[in-house]
């Protein structure tokens, strides 16, 4: 038996595509019986175009951030306010460590104490962590492909999403989103537990 269904492939990854891969996905959910969708939002415009897309469509919306401290110590890059109106419109806004790029062993591989030389305080970077290998991989279909996945471990790992169940997760490039797949969770732990089904849409 044989299943027939549509990718769709952008010329080049982008922000311009975020409407039309939010509606792509939301077609997907509808389609396949599921009933929850993870986008991942840097700065929170994936989050409040989603909040547009998907309005009135009965499906359980995760938005999911970067850790605070991505790219400045203590700066969490979404706005409270856009938070705060995400939350008040029924989405859940989860905020954690990026799992594959984020984690302890990645930080000491490419940290060091301010005023030192580039040798000192870091480890050698002669075997990248496991998870970095892990997200270069991904990295070879498109940025999106990466991130589809981190944020569904992230969402188990914090108990929101059941495992048994797919989830359509929506991810970009830098900004804005163009790349969905339809995923069987794992927690980060039991990744070889995930499965990736289908990727719905990404840039060439």
């Amino acid at each position: 038996m044989s299943v027939k269904r549509t990718t769709v492939y952008f010329e080049k990854p982008g922000k311009e595509h975020t409407e039309e891969t939010l509606k792509i996905a939301l077609e997907a959910a509808k389609e396949r019986g599921i009933d929850t969708v993870l986008v991942s939002s840097t700065t929170g415009y994936s989050a409040l175009e989603a909040l547009k897309v998907f309005e009135g469509s009965g499906l359980k919306v995760i938005v999911v951030t970067h850790q605070t401290g991505y790219r400045a110590p203590g700066v969490q890059l979404v706005p409270p306010e856009t938070r705060d109106k995400l939350e008040e419109a029924g989405m859940i806004v989860y905020t954690g460590t990026d799992v594959l790029t984020g984690g302890v062993e990645v930080g000491m591989s490419r940290q060091r104490p301010a005023k030192t030389t580039p040798l000192d305080g870091r480890l050698p970077h002669v075997v990248p962590p496991v998870t970095m290998v892990v997200a270069h991989t991904l990295r070879l279909f498109s940025q999106g492909v990466k991130v589809c996945p981190e944020i569904v471990m992230m969402v188990a790992d914090a108990g929101l999403i059941p495992l048994d169940k797919k989830v359509v997760s929506v991810a970009g490039s830098h900004a804005g989103s163009d790349t969905a797949m339809v995923i069987t969770p794992s927690t980060s732990n039991r990744i070889r537990d995930m499965k990736l089904h289908e990727i719905i849409v990404k840039p060439l």
